[in-house]
């Protein structure tokens, strides 16, 4: 565990808060490419490559799922003439447009279908903001995000202003999730005299008026969120446990936590919570010794754990290689799970069918993939 939290340490803003779930657009006939440089084929996946802390090498892959275009490694670049930045935190698609929260720049882009930005909001020159945003969800017209330093912002979608923020929300604050207009956010960690204190709370906060409501007790160190079939679903990074917690917040029932198992990663979609186990040996690090990844998954509607793999005939190195997201298509189901080689070299992306059917594998152009969205 002390191997765990040195590696967590030096790799910082890098460590994987995510989460992240990948959103389909809306079902328009044509997407907004106004500005775009390139051609590209109505149906579209984006890949956010985190990158390395402090090396600006951020990116954004282009991917065409029906095969009828080519891979773009950094179209981000290319469309906009300039680089992501420092550290990508988060990318989400709302209304159209993709929202992307970078954490070391700490600045919220705003980007067409094109990934033609057409919107930015700078959280530098704010004091209270200062710490980095770190997680962005969007709901009736507003982009929420969390900051380290325990603060909220309410952004305008459309006109990209902070219109309220909401402070003392907590101490370092990672993911968010919606749910029945309440937002369910992860409170982590502070640090105290050079020591890192774990947290173990999730608050929520009314949408409606925008106040905390209330205080959930969960497992230390909370940090993933994702929201499915009207439950919260979290994974506590507690560090004393034999992997990540994985557990469940019940808003119907007076938000009642339940525990039910290990995963490092998730993704949700069509009433399915897709789980990965990853157990690495970080030890010698910058070398990674070992990686044992296991895939489950959990029935919302029924309840129940799926131990058996979701993958039929997943690619044998995907068992043992470091993983940093999970995404799932919602349009189609398809599953798209990123490996992470760290600052060594790019990761791969590897595609399954919903039905777990693999169908390729392809750089991800880029560090550590961490986000992705879809255009279908």
């Amino acid at each position: 565990m002390k191997a765990k939290k040195l590696f967590l340490s030096m790799l910082g803003v890098l460590a994987m808060a995510t989460a992240f779930t990948s959103c389909s657009s809306d079902d328009d006939d044509d997407w907004n490419d106004d500005g775009s440089k390139l051609v590209l084929p109505k149906s579209r996946a984006y890949i956010m490559n985190q990158g390395t802390q402090s090396e600006n090498n951020s990116g954004i892959e282009f991917y065409a799922p029906n095969h009828d275009g080519e891979i773009i490694d950094d179209i981000f670049y290319k469309q906009n003439g300039a680089r992501l930045g420092d550290t990508g935190q988060a990318m989400i698609e709302y209304d159209g447009k993709v929202f992307i929260a970078v954490h070391g720049s700490n600045y919220l882009s705003r980007v067409n279908a094109a990934c033609v930005e057409d919107g930015r909001t700078m959280f530098s020159a704010d004091p209270e903001l200062k710490g980095g945003v770190r997680a962005i969800v969007a709901e009736d017209g507003y982009v929420y995000a969390s900051f380290y330093g325990g603060i909220v912002a309410k952004i305008n979608a459309s006109t990209m202003k902070i219109e309220s923020k909401l402070t003392n929300v907590g101490k370092n604050l990672e993911n968010m999730a919606v749910c029945d207009d309440m937002l369910y956010v992860s409170n982590a960690y502070e640090i105290v005299d050079g020591n890192f204190i774990h947290l173990n709370n999730v608050v929520v906060i009314d949408l409606n008026t925008f106040k905390v409501k209330e205080s959930i007790e969960v497992t230390q160190n909370p940090n993933q969120l994702v929201e499915e079939d009207d439950k919260v679903f979290l994974i506590s990074w507690d560090y004393s446990a034999e992997s990540y917690v994985l557990q469940m917040i019940d808003p119907k029932n007076g938000n009642k936590v339940s525990r039910i198992g290990y995963a490092t990663e998730m993704a949700a979609n069509d009433g399915v919570v897709y789980l990965l186990d990853s157990r690495t040996d970080y030890s010698n690090w910058p070398d990674v010794l070992s990686t044992v990844n296991t895939f489950s998954s959990y029935n919302v509607k029924t309840g129940t754990m799926n131990s058996t793999s979701f993958l039929k005939d997943a690619p044998a190195e995907l068992l043992s290689t470091s993983i940093s997201m999970i995404s799932v298509n919602p349009g189609n189901g398809d599953i798209y799970i990123a490996t992470t080689f760290y600052n060594k070299s790019n990761g791969n992306v590897y595609r399954f069918k919903k039905d777990g059917t693999f169908v390729e594998k392809f750089d991800c152009g880029g560090q550590n993939p961490k986000a992705a969205v879809f255009f279908n």
